[in-house]
């Protein structure tokens, strides 16, 4: 049997406000669902990303090493 708007805003009139808060919880939840099914991700677009933080990670680890370099020879001095 189909719902009608009419017949589902006479059901959310009978509600309390608890359970008006459920409703709108599931609400907030079908739209957040729907939302991420919505994402299609773009093959071509995910090897430009990981390509992009592969040399950011790669400048972190060489930037990290010099750093660690600097405080071996510290500790060598100390």
């Amino acid at each position: 049997m189909p719902v009608t708007r009419q017949a589902l805003k006479q059901d959310l009139d009978q509600l309390t406000n608890d359970q008006l808060q459920q409703v709108a919880d599931f609400i907030a939840f079908l739209k957040f669902q729907d939302k991420r099914r919505r994402i299609i991700l773009d093959p071509s677009q995910l090897v430009s990303l990981a390509t992009d933080f592969a040399e950011e990670d790669r400048i972190f680890a060489e930037a990290g090493m010099d750093d660690y370099a600097v405080m071996l020879a510290q500790e060598e001095h100390q």
